[in-house]
Parts: C-alpha cells; structure tokens; sequence
C-alpha cells in the first residue's frame, strides 16, 4: 500500500501547524475529512486540501512531498510509525515524540525534538537553537529517545536533557548542554563556548577537546573506561557515526562544579 504523500502544492503563505498529521491523528480518517483538517494559524485558517495534494493510503507511512521553513510541528506526539519530509521544516518537529521515526532530508528551525521522550528523529540537515530543550515555563528538555543531526546544531542545543541520547554530527553553537540534568550528547566538528554550563550531570562527549570551558569545570586527565569503546561501538552500529568518536583513552573534564559537579565531558585526545 502506498504511503499517505502530502504534496505541497505551493510556498505556504502562512505558517502552518501540522501536528495532526500523525498515524494516531488521522487514523480512520476519510479523505475528505483529512482535506477538511485546518492546519493555518491566520484568522481563516487554511486546510490540508487547501495547500497539500493528498495521495495514498498507509496511514502507518506518511511522506510530505517538498519542505517549507513555515511548516511547524511537524510529527508532534508521534507515537508509532513513520513520518518522512523530503524538504526544510520550521519550529518544534517531533515535538513530545513517544515512538516511531521521523526522518527530516532538509533542515529544521528552533526546539526540534522539544519534550521528546522516545522515537528517533533525525535531520539531514542542520538544526536551529535549542535542540532538544524546553519551551518557557518547562521544567525539562528531552526525556528519552534518539536525536540525530547529520549537519550543525545552533546554540543551547540539549538544553535542560534528562534522558536520551543527541547526536550532532559537524559541530553546535554555544553552550551546548545548558543545565543538562543527564542523558548524553555527541558532537563531532567544532563546539562553541562554554559548553557544559550549570550541568548538574550527564556526559557530552566531543572528537576534539573544546576550546572555551567554563572555570568551574576541572581537568580529570586521561581516563581509561570501558564506556568510551562502548559507547563508539553504539554509535558506528547504529550507522550515525562511521569512526570511533572518543577512541580508548579519552580526555576527561568533570563539573559543572558551581552546581552539583556530578557531569562529565570526554573528548578523544591529541585533536
């Protein structure tokens, strides 16, 4: 059965809320009510049938034909099955994520897999601020699952992490792992400043030793773990990295000593 395809007919000319358009959400839908859907947010809102051409059955597998940086919340609280974009999106994809996959060939904006906690997304492209972290007025970020971006990630990028793993595979803006509560963040490609900041735990682990550290953060030297020999194999059989990341005796800085000092960050030495 061929997959549910949204066709974008169209530039959209305002943005556009598509957290309906999971399996849960259209399940036993008909066509016409799925065409009927309002996705705008302007004061006579458009429908799906107003900017999407709709094709196929399998509401299990949904594709949306041709991204748009106005198109938000794209997988919001998917649960189950698959969701693939061919294009850009905008703010907040794979929002509150439980399960199944989403698959993003383009970019896209701020707070991508915001509340996350199970699934796996991953985005082709590069990723704006706050990946993973909470809207104002949360107390977390992402929970659980897996986060992966195959190009660069903005600032504050797993901001206030509890549980999962964040994969940023050429390098993220500054103070990646903000207040990191624990989970774990790799990072292969150039860090900005102060990454680690107010950590209370969690690892991040970097294939370079970063450059601007927090002063609260103390140089532990040369460790020689199992969990770095581990963790690399996850990574290369999970086909997000091809090399190891940290190697067998990374570099070691422990804090963030101004709150519970309990995190880490390993860094694959002589980089």
């Amino acid at each position: 059965m061929k997959a549910l395809t949204f066709s974008l007919l169209a530039e959209p000319e305002e943005r556009l809320d598509l957290s309906a358009l999971t399996p849960a959400g259209l399940a036993g839908l008909t066509d016409l009510d799925i065409a009927r859907l309002r996705i705008g947010s302007g004061r006579q809102p458009a429908t799906v049938g107003d900017v999407f051409k709709v094709t196929g059955r399998n509401v299990e597998n949904i594709v949306i034909e041709g991204g748009s940086t106005r198109i938000d919340k794209v997988g919001t609280g998917l649960a189950l099955g698959a969701i693939r974009v061919t294009g850009a999106v905008g703010s907040q994809a794979g929002r509150q994520m439980t399960g199944g996959s989403l698959l993003i060939e383009g970019s896209a904006g701020h707070h991508a897999g915001s509340g996350m906690s199970g699934g796996r997304l991953e985005i082709k492209g590069n990723a704006g601020d706050c990946l993973g972290g909470p809207l104002a007025g949360e107390i977390t970020g992402m929970e659980g699952g897996m986060l992966i971006v195959r190009g660069k990630a903005g600032n504050y990028a797993g901001e206030r992490l509890r549980r999962g793993i964040i994969a940023i595979l050429r390098g993220c803006g500054d103070y990646a792992g903000y207040r990191m509560i624990a989970g774990t963040i790799a990072v292969t490609g150039r860090v900005g400043a102060t990454p680690g900041y107010l950590m209370k735990r969690g690892s991040l682990l970097f294939d370079r030793r970063p450059e601007f550290l927090a002063p609260t953060f103390i140089d532990c030297g040369e460790t020689d773990i199992a969990f770095s020999g581990l963790f690399d194999r996850f990574l290369i059989r999970e086909k997000i990295i091809d090399r190891p990341l940290l190697g067998a005796s990374p570099g070691k800085f422990g804090g963030d000593l101004a709150v519970s000092g309990k995190g880490e960050i390993l860094f694959r030495r002589g980089r």
